[in-house]
């Protein structure tokens, strides 16, 4: 039996995930110091990460955009045939990119801290929500959903593609369910630009 109150605060973070998340993306754009090497190296790791939000979102749909868990149906196509929450293996991929770009000339220690502290965050989050969200699918999809999680790892994602994927992929559905995050990323690329251009 779940205890009540560990379901509630996992629901609140799940409702305000966009704004915690947003906490280190903050941090980041404060106290980075970029340099044009740490750039070229974490730019194409964030847009990595962004390509796989956007190949998950084209299966998954605008209902992840939602204050709470919704899923009218069990999709297990794309990338989620390899694991589980690609939308967040591709914000931790993203995170991991901008924290490398915004910190290229910040101290070793002032540079771990600030990588560090945005990942664990990320974890954080993740951890506290991922079981809530997997709890709603369980009681949506029961025996179903309990198959899909033999076969696919959670968050490392396996080369082989799981057997009998469901879903397919509408890429129109991208610019309405990823344009906070299209904005989101266009704000660290300015603010990248310009803290760039002052090193």
């Amino acid at each position: 039996m779940t205890d009540p109150r560990n379901d509630e605060l996992q629901a609140l973070v799940f409702k305000n995930r966009g704004a915690l998340l947003a906490l280190p993306a903050a941090v980041l754009a404060a106290f980075g110091k970029p340099s044009a090497a740490s750039v070229a190296l974490g730019l194409p790791i964030a847009i990595a990460g962004e390509l796989i939000r956007c190949w998950a979102v084209g299966y998954s749909g605008v209902t992840t955009r939602g204050d709470h868990v919704e899923a009218p149906k069990l999709v297990t196509a794309g990338p989620y045939a390899h694991v589980r929450n690609p939308l967040y293996v591709g914000n931790f991929v993203t995170a991991l990119g901008f924290s490398i770009a915004f910190t290229g000339r910040n101290s070793g220690a002032k540079k771990l801290a600030l990588i560090a502290g945005s990942l664990a965050t990320m974890v954080a989050v993740y951890a506290t929500i991922i079981p809530h969200e997997e709890q709603f699918l369980r009681s949506q999809f029961g025996d179903a959903f309990d198959r899909y999680c033999e076969r696919v790892p959670p968050l490392v994602p396996q080369a082989e593609p799981a057997p009998d994927p469901q879903g397919k992929w509408d890429p129109a559905v991208i610019r309405d369910a990823e344009s906070t995050t299209f904005a989101t990323f266009g704000a660290m690329l300015a603010v990248l630009f310009l803290k760039s251009l002052k090193a």
